[in-house]
């Protein structure tokens, strides 16, 4: 038994090497996954189905020893189902709090944009705040909490658009996609033999080192200046409603410091920036309508403003 504690890039190394054994060709998803994990942010997949979201969501739990739930969300999923409620019990004539899945360290909740709006805010504080009140008592979430939330870009009959706010609360959205043709030869090939579940690859105290060195990586002030400058962007942009909150200048900042760290570099870099700001700028935007149908989409807007903004050298 090792008494001392890896490095936080093998740590970080370590956890996506194991995940890889179980998610074919998704290196780049697992990238921004973990980034969004180790800095703290929640993650909403938007993807087709059967690309393998609950398996990733699963594998990480497994991979870290964590208590996971799955919520599917449907139209009659009630606040309660998620949160949990207070039963009356007729021996201690109290009532006792039942929990909910929501209490639980990685939360899947599949189809988040099934569910009402008055359920989806349920979840909202949340996510927000690590706490939720029930019959006026707050419970506090466990400190690891991280929702993976997915949703389908293909059906939106009988789904509720996720609002404005909702949105906020998640660090990025991204999607996976499909795989290569060789990769999804793989996967085949895999399914013929035992599938194997998998195992703990880092302990509670491994996870605490990587988060708490991801907070230590240095960022210049000339990059937060950049960052700053990147998303209030977004608040001037022709065709853009609504621009990104300084909620989205925080995350920026610290899924940049993760990405450092697993580069194995002790400071933030302009390309380190830019290679998260689109999954987490794009999903905080509102085009209007007008725009919209001249093929402006979020995406296209930051991509413009990284190529307007300039970089600090």
């Amino acid at each position: 038994m090792h008494t001392n504690t890896p490095s936080p890039l093998t740590i970080y190394q370590n956890i996506t090497t194991h995940l890889e054994k179980f998610i074919t060709g998704q290196a780049h998803a697992i990238r921004k996954l973990l980034a969004a994990f180790a800095s703290g942010g929640h993650v909403l997949l938007e993807d087709l189905p059967g690309t393998g979201k609950t398996t990733l969501a699963k594998a990480l739990a497994q991979s870290l020893q964590m208590n996971f739930q799955r919520i599917q969300f449907t139209p009659d999923l009630l606040p309660s189902d998620i949160l949990g409620i207070s039963i009356f019990d007729q021996r201690s004539q109290n009532f006792r709090f039942h929990k909910g899945p929501v209490f639980s360290d990685i939360l899947l909740v599949d189809e988040i944009n099934r569910a009402s709006p008055r359920t989806q805010s349920a979840l909202l504080e949340a996510m927000g705040e690590k706490q939720v009140s029930i019959d006026g008592k707050r419970h506090l979430l466990n400190e690891s909490f991280f929702v993976i939330a997915t949703q389908n870009p293909i059906e939106f009959h009988g789904t509720y658009p996720l609002p404005e706010a909702q949105m906020d609360r998640f660090a990025m959205r991204f999607s996976l996609g499909y795989v290569s043709a060789e990769e999804e030869v793989a996967i085949l090939s895999a399914q013929q033999q035992p599938i194997n579940t998998p195992k703990a690859c880092a302990t509670q105290d491994e996870i605490d080192t990587l988060k708490q060195a991801v907070q230590a990586v240095r960022i210049s002030d000339e990059l937060k200046r950049y960052i700053v400058d990147l998303v209030a962007a977004t608040r001037t942009a022709t065709g853009v409603q609504m621009g990104a909150s300084p909620r989205a200048s925080l995350t920026l900042m610290k899924a940049a410091q993760a990405l450092a760290l697993f580069d194995g570099m002790a400071f933030v870099t302009p390309e380190q920036i830019q290679e998260i700001a689109l999954p987490v700028i794009a999903h905080r935007l509102k085009i209007d309508s007008q725009a919209h149908f001249s093929g402006m989409s979020e995406k296209t807007v930051v991509e413009d403003i990284l190529r307007e903004v300039e970089v600090p050298i």
